[in-house]
């Protein structure tokens, strides 16, 4: 039976400020959870249902588990349709980035991308291309947010996310800095060498003013259309894609 104040707890963590306080997040579903497993995130308390015991036996054995009753899931779970599994895991604290730890690779930097969909597709989609680090603004959306955790997949057990001050940290990497402009050198002629920072801003604004300045070079993605603009996780998608295809060469 799961206490009334457990269900409070997980379902306080639905918000970012008891996130922090708690350093806490939770993760939903079969998939994703076992990513988080299996990875090096320290799981507090798995919750599951006795449909899925059989088939999570083997990750049951690895972490701190009960079994409760769908009932008692529905309560904590943010979706409307639960998924049998939730667990409360401990947040990471990833050291401080230094311009070692990005040499010869890219790194996607976002500048104030506030959807949960855009940032979970954002996420999944640097762990399909092999990209490790997301340098993300303060007012970037959260990345332990429930929605952006669901709409990764998993894939935020592999790819680390990094807060800061973008003016203040962006000049001490000297990496070339790539930004995503209306304006821009055109994608499919860009050299983009062998590393650097490739800046997404956000939906409705793009880059702000003082990331704009600096730019090593503005890069963008030809219209034949007539769209006023692509969506960020589309843009960030066509990036990696464009990256990727290069060093394939």
């Amino acid at each position: 039976m799961v206490s009334k104040s457990q269900i409070s707890l997980i379902k306080s963590l639905q918000q970012k400020k008891f996130r922090k306080e708690q350093r806490l997040f939770v993760a939903e579903g079969f998939k994703s959870v076992a990513e988080f497993i299996t990875s090096g995130y320290r799981i507090h308390t798995l919750y599951h249902t006795p449909a899925v015991s059989a088939k999570m036996h083997k990750l049951l054995n690895k972490t701190n588990s009960e079994e409760i009753s769908a009932a008692d899931l529905q309560k904590m779970s943010s979706l409307t349709t639960p998924q049998e599994v939730l667990a409360v895991i401990h947040l990471p604290q990833w050291p401080q980035l230094t311009r070692h730890d990005l040499l010869n690779r890219f790194t996607l930097v976002l500048d104030g991308v506030q959807d949960p969909g855009n940032l979970g597709t954002i996420i999944r989609t640097a762990d399909w291309f092999g990209i490790k680090n997301i340098i993300c603004s303060e007012d970037t959306v959260d990345a332990y947010n429930p929605k952006v955790v669901q709409a990764t997949m998993g894939s935020l057990a592999r790819v680390n996310l990094h807060y800061t001050n973008l003016a203040k940290l962006l000049p001490q990497l000297n990496l070339p800095l790539f930004g995503a402009m209306l304006d821009g050198e055109n994608i499919y002629n860009t050299n983009f060498g062998t590393e650097g920072l490739i800046a997404m801003g956000n939906e409705g604004n793009g880059l702000r003013t003082e990331i704009q300045e600096l730019i090593t070079k503005s890069v963008t993605i030809p219209r034949a259309g007539k769209a006023e603009s692509l969506n960020v996780a589309i843009a960030t998608a066509l990036f990696c894609s464009e990256i990727s295809r290069a060093s394939l060469k």
